[in-house]
């Protein structure tokens, strides 16, 4: 049988992180030579080769440009690898997992993206065992079909959909959560798949990617007490095409008149505004309360259960692809990639 093959993609972040000897800082290291960080590498029976960003990209720094240099180093190696492992920053990690399952189209292998609290360079780091773990996961086949063909994001001991995931503790080696879906596999003694909840997609067409996305969109944050300025600033923006419009519990805002108009002004002049929740688990249900049955008479969309992460990918996806705004609308209330429950 043909040795299955795996590539690393470093972008940055703390798990490429070792510590100098001379100045006792950490510094980044080169994955080439990742197998005399971490030997065990060198115990499977696959090939793992690397590439990393140049420069070395802080997840801070993510934005939709380095989405796209991703992507296109997924595309040039597509077919010489089984499975590919995303080596990244924590903080943005969700937005860029949630971009890729969208920016991917027919992937039939594995993504996973990983990283660590701690560097994979100190003693006590997570890097180590997400690394292993993440490596093993992405070249798992059987009758060699990949067992998790889509965009995940592995951490601690859980494999989640990426356009599912949110990071939520910035101390804990639990960093992320996906309170609105399954766990695609957890890791202990052996790492079990959940098979009825990965996406298997049936499509025949050919493997490409998107390399369009539009940043003309914005967020706003429903709080007790946000004032009309603030709003009409939002969405009186420049060159603003879309707004996520983050709402309290199943998909409650303000009932005040003036904060109805403006979003009924934004919409007249074109804005789509996708309604999604501010808490972890939960679905946006606008029918269910007065104040969410305002918002959808005057065309605001529900975003269903979709995390913050997904909603501004997927906006960006559509906005740069879609050919209409009625395409937009349909599409948003429809799960592209698994990112919904419909």
């Amino acid at each position: 049988m043909e040795e299955r093959k795996i590539l690393i993609i470093y972008t940055g972040g703390t798990i490429g992180m070792v510590i100098d000897p001379e100045t006792n800082s950490l510094v980044p290291f080169d994955f080439e030579n990742v197998s005399n960080h971490v030997p065990e590498l060198r115990k499977f029976d696959f090939q793992i080769k690397s590439i990393s960003f140049e420069p070395l990209v802080d997840s801070s720094d993510m934005n939709p440009d380095i989405w796209i240099q991703l992507v296109t180093m997924i595309e040039e190696n597509y077919s010489e690898f089984d499975g590919f492992v995303v080596l990244h920053g924590t903080d943005t990690m969700a937005y860029t997992a949630s971009a890729l399952s969208f920016m991917l189209h027919n992937l039939q292998k594995p993504v996973i993206l990983t990283g660590s609290q701690l560097p994979l360079g100190t003693i006590r780091t997570d890097g180590k065992e997400n690394l292993i773990t993440a490596l093993e996961i992405a070249a798992a086949q059987k009758n060699r079909q990949a067992l998790v063909p889509e965009v995940c994001i592995y951490f601690k001991d859980k494999l989640f959909r990426g356009n599912r995931t949110t990071k939520y503790n910035a101390e804990h080696f639990h960093a992320f959560r996906s309170d609105n879906y399954q766990p695609l596999a957890e890791a202990g003694i052996h790492i079990k798949y959940n098979y009825p909840y990965i996406r298997y997609t049936t499509l025949n067409g050919t493997f490409k990617v998107t390399k369009k996305m539009d940043t003309g969109i914005a967020l706003l944050k429903i709080f007790p007490g946000i004032n009309r300025d603030v709003v009409r600033a939002v969405l009186g923006a420049p060159n603003i095409k879309a707004v996520v419009l983050e709402t309290y519990g199943s998909g409650n805002a303000p009932t005040s008149k003036w904060f109805l108009d403006c979003i009924e002004e934004a919409i007249e002049k074109g804005i789509i505004i996708l309604n999604v929740t501010q808490c972890l688990a939960g679905n946006v249900e606008m029918w269910r309360y007065e104040t969410g049955v305002h918002m959808l008479d005057l065309g605001v969309i529900s975003g269903h259960d979709l995390t913050t992460e997904a909603a501004v990918t997927k906006l960006m996806f559509l906005l740069a692809n879609a050919g209409s705004e009625e395409e937009i609308r349909t599409n948003l209330n429809k799960s592209l990639r698994g990112e919904i429950y419909n």
